[in-house]
């Protein structure tokens, strides 16, 4: 079943030639493509991973946003028989952390679920099914901090390989301090943080740059004045 992030419906994707759709419908296109089915919670405008409300120390919206979750994805999955995919490194971090907001009397049906992300999802099961991607010449990826938590950095790697001859993951990347709303908020912060990084990457020029995360690709954007996207949606175009 398919949990798409909150921050794709917030922010907008960023605009291409083949038209602005995001990281969530270029995944559900991507498993159509491939013969697999999507479940998608009925509830799902409701929900959250409960990050916004964990990072800002809002404990009793944090158990609320925790409870409902849990609830929907336990139906929505058919009791954890379905993985639990999301389209949002952090917020796929984010719901693999719920438990710690939830009561003990949950914890057996949260550690029935299994949260993948959407790029590891299509590195394992998508990838094998679809097309012969059309290939882009070089393709600059920017890894999160999300991927390394999740370890997924190999599977990023093969879904950026799958569509590119030659990818480059800068030797100066790092968190680009964009940190949910603080991004937003003081773009200063986001401007230190990426400054060698984005030096590393307007030194050469790429057919496209791409990573995994809606924020992420926002703070590299505005950092190198390239349009980071997210990689489905790279892919979603190559295969189509």
């Amino acid at each position: 079943m398919f949990f798409a992030a909150c921050i794709g419906s917030i922010f907008a994707p960023e605009e291409n030639p083949e038209g602005a759709t995001g990281s969530a419908a270029a995944f559900l296109r991507l498993c159509q493509r491939a013969g697999v089915p999507v479940a998608v919670p009925g509830e799902l405008a409701s929900l959250c991973c409960g990050t916004p409300w964990h990072s800002k120390g809002y404990t009793t919206g944090h158990r609320t946003m925790a409870a409902r979750t849990l609830q929907a994805l336990w139906e929505a999955s058919d009791h954890g028989r379905l993985p639990v995919v999301c389209d949002a490194s952090s917020c796929t971090h984010g719901l693999q952390q719920l438990a710690d907001a939830l009561p003990e009397p949950d914890h057996a049906r949260f550690t029935s679920l299994d949260f993948v992300d959407s790029v590891a999802f299509t590195a394992e099961h998508l990838l094998p099914a679809l097309p012969q991607p059309r290939r882009l010449a070089r393709l600059a990826l920017h890894p999160t901090c999300s991927t390394v938590h999740l370890g997924i950095d190999n599977a990023l790697h093969t879904v950026a390989a799958a569509v590119s001859d030659e990818v480059t993951v800068p030797d100066n990347w790092g968190c680009r301090a964009f940190a949910g709303d603080r991004g937003l908020l003081h773009p200063e912060i986001t401007a230190s943080a990426t400054a060698v990084q984005a030096k590393e990457i307007t030194g050469r020029t790429y057919d496209a740059y791409a990573s995994c995360n809606r924020t992420c690709e926002m703070g590299m954007t505005r950092a190198t004045g390239r349009p980071y996207r997210h990689v489905l949606e790279l892919l979603d175009e190559a295969t189509a």
